[in-house]
């Protein structure tokens, strides 16, 4: 009887369970997580600007290219132009505060692809064409120091040109007008441009007295270069692994440069800033790349431009400079980073930057050479291709894969500048320079 009391009282209660079930209401279904939306894409850049006005053209670029890409893209100028750039971005790279995209010099992409602070690209750059950029810029660019090739199949791709440019000198018309010293330009046409006739413009200038100046030029290594290459000499070796800085050329070139700075008011004292000098209205030529246009043209003085003079070899010694857009070794974003770098260096945006002054743009292309002889002014925007032309033989700017440039540069710029201020004859010079070089050239 008690096994049948107690199973009468489990039916019972199962009876219940099924119909309180019955009427419950339905279970609520649980949330499904919704998708996330994209996280916005954020990148910094940044250039080298020479003057504020040089950064402010940069600066101007940087919402269309962000409007162009979808993502949100902060600008920033760097320092001046000197070497301290280049190691406070390799200290940033180091410490992980460093921009994703940057410019670099060209002389610097071997330091920093050696050194694994930049992306070789060539992985997410498929279908790339080097052609379409200057081919001296290019080299060093797809240059693979583990197989020593170069090219759109050597394996590497450490960036793209940004631009390209030559030195001239910056005309003050007035100041030479005052002096009574011939045209620059019209001595160019002439064909008797030349280091005589350029000291003799120097010289007039020059007799003026109190704070004006013949030339003014910065004190680094493409100023005082001019000088060696338009004698005929190098800075290095036909192979690119040694010092040619003790040559009967250097010589000539060095010797030249001293007498320059010693006359009195021949040159803005080394080391002072010529480009203040210039814009305050007190030196007749002042050397500088295209990227000092921007500055010059807020002079309230007339004034034009002419290509360098032509030296003893025949050719003004002019440099092709470059720079290159590389990217953040460390950046969480590397196929973004080169959507950046490919924008940057599209036309239509080295067009706008072009426009305003800045360089030259790096493509090869001569519609592109042509539109920028509209961007005026210098009216004579001519001198500057005139300095790329074949006939010119312009020294392309190049990284050293074997060496350390950086400790060359060092090396060879404290010595010139003692040739310069005196401290040092060009004698001793030419005896000892390559030996000093010679462990820079070993690293």
């Amino acid at each position: 009887m008690k096994h049948n009391t107690l199973w009468r009282l489990v039916c019972a209660i199962l009876v219940v369970g099924l119909a309180l079930t019955a009427c419950a209401p339905a279970a609520t279904p649980t949330p499904q997580p919704t998708q996330a939306p994209a996280t916005e894409i954020e990148l910094r850049w940044r250039t080298r600007p020479d003057n504020k006005e040089e950064a402010d053209v940069y600066a101007g670029i940087s919402d269309a290219v962000a409007a162009k890409l979808g993502y949100k893209l902060t600008y920033e100028p760097g320092g001046t132009e000197t070497a301290s750039y280049q190691d406070q971005l390799i200290t940033e790279i180091e410490g992980g505060t460093a921009p994703d995209v940057f410019w670099i010099p060209g002389t610097d992409i071997a330091r920093f692809a050696k050194g694994g602070y930049i992306l070789n690209l060539s992985s997410v750059a498929a279908g790339f064409d080097p052609a379409a950029f200057y081919p001296g810029p290019m080299f060093h660019l797809t240059y693979n120091p583990a197989n020593g090739q170069s090219g759109a199949n050597s394996g590497a791709l450490w960036g793209l040109p940004r631009d390209v440019s030559t030195f001239v000198l910056y005309l003050n018309l007035d100041l030479l007008n005052e002096a009574g010293a011939d045209d620059p330009r019209e001595l160019a046409k002439a064909g008797n441009w030349t280091w005589d006739t350029f000291a003799e413009v120097t010289a007039k200038v020059a007799a003026l007295g109190g704070e004006k100046y013949g030339y003014g030029a910065s004190n680094w290594w493409g100023p005082y270069g001019v000088w060696v290459n338009a004698a005929g000499g190098s800075f290095f070796t036909a192979d690119r692994k040694g010092c040619a800085m003790n040559t009967d050329a250097a010589r000539t070139g060095l010797e030249f440069m001293q007498k320059l700075y010693s006359e009195p008011n021949w040159a803005v004292p080394y080391g002072d800033d010529a480009e203040a000098a210039f814009r305050a209205g007190n030196v007749a030529m002042f050397q500088n790349g295209r990227w000092a246009t921007p500055g010059v043209r807020t002079v309230t003085f007339k004034y034009d431009a002419v290509e360098l003079p032509n030296g003893p070899a025949g050719t003004p010694g002019n440099w092709l400079f470059w720079g290159a857009y590389v990217v953040n070794a460390k950046t969480q974003h590397p196929e973004e980073a080169w959507k950046l770098v490919e924008a940057l260096t599209q036309a239509d945006i080295q067009g706008q930057i072009a426009s305003r002054g800045t360089n030259i743009p790096s493509r090869v292309s001569q519609e592109a050479l042509d539109a920028f002889l509209t961007f005026t002014p210098p009216d004579n925007g001519q001198a500057f291709l005139n300095g790329i032309a074949d006939a010119a033989k312009p020294t392309a700017e190049g990284p050293l894969w074997d060496g350390d440039w950086p400790k060359v540069d060092s090396i060879y710029g404290n010595a010139v500048t003692a040739v310069v201020n005196g401290e040092r004859t060009v004698d001793d010079f030419i005896a000892k320079i390559c030996d000093e070089a010679a462990p820079a050239f070993s690293q």
